[in-house]
């Protein structure tokens, strides 16, 4: 045990999916000392970060048999089910770990999760982690992550979240966290959709972009997030931070918890599940640009 004035051993970290968001966190847990496990459906993944340091498994439960930390991020709740259920993740995780859902899967399924894992893993820690952030901020451990869970994971988890993130809130009970990351989703989403078509506006009316630019950047308009997606469609550049199909979903997430009519959401749902479907899923939510004109 250790005493007071001793700083309390690192847990071993599994993360389960090796995508944009959980190779940046990798990363950063190596960079911080971590000793990572990793996993991928998709072996390759997995493979390039071994070369960086992690140890790769083949199937999920090994990844997981020795971390005090298990993180999921993957596309969404079916493949989280599919991971803790049909591949025996859960199963073979370890008494007193901690399992941080740092995906974004809605409400319902995370209130499901918690309570499957209540009945069928009393002895393991469940906690709602979904983060802010994109591609550079989970490389540079500059994430903002939203949690919520039982208060005897926090010391556990604590030490790993401050490797990942710049910042964390707790919320309380499991399923806030989501909760929260909807609404800060859902408005990302309109300062995206406005900055595309105040593009197409300045197009038409032909106003210079960097005039507008300099509007979002600063004074009394001034908005970063926006500023920074203004920037990335003038540059054409599509490469994938947060990638549009991802953002679609998220949107209808949100309006699947809400139970309420939410118009302009519709709007862009409707506008970015056309784009998806014309094959620019893969691209950055900047890709909302096109179908302009």
């Amino acid at each position: 045990m250790s005493s007071a004035g001793e700083a309390r051993p690192l847990p071993r970290v599994a993360v389960l999916g090796a995508g944009t968001m959980g190779r940046g966190m990798t990363h950063s847990l190596l960079r911080n000392g971590f000793t990572v496990d990793v996993w991928d459906r998709t072996p390759e993944r997995a493979a390039q970060l071994a070369a960086d340091g992690a140890t790769a498994h083949e199937d999920a439960p090994d990844a997981v048999r020795e971390a005090g930390v298990v993180i999921t991020m993957v596309a969404d709740a079916d493949a989280v089910n599919q991971v803790a259920f049909d591949f025996g993740m859960l199963e073979a995780m370890r008494p007193q770990a901690v399992w941080a859902q740092m995906g974004t899967i809605g409400v319902t399924a995370t209130e499901e999760l918690a309570a499957q894992v209540s009945k069928e893993r009393p002895d393991v820690y469940f906690v709602d982690a979904p983060v802010s952030g994109t591609r550079a901020p989970a490389e540079n451990g500059q994430l903002l992550i939203l949690a919520s869970g039982p208060e005897q994971a926090k010391p556990v988890v604590e030490p790993v979240f401050a490797a990942l993130g710049r910042e964390t809130k707790w919320l309380g009970e499991a399923g806030a966290g989501s909760k929260l990351k909807l609404v800060m989703n859902s408005w990302l989403v309109f300062l995206v959709e406005g900055a595309a078509e105040i593009m197409a506006l300045a197009d038409s009316l032909g106003v210079d972009h960097q005039q507008v630019l300099d509007f979002l950047s600063a004074g009394n308009l001034s908005n970063p997030a926006a500023a920074a997606k203004f920037a990335k469609m003038d540059s054409g550049d599509d490469s994938p931070d947060f990638a549009l199909q991802w953002a679609l979903k998220d949107i209808r997430l949100a309006m699947d918890a809400s139970g309420r009519r939410l118009p302009m959401l519709e709007v862009v749902r409707d506008r970015w599940a056309a784009l998806v479907s014309q094959g620019l899923g893969d691209r950055d939510v900047s890709g909302a640009r096109h179908g302009l004109g």
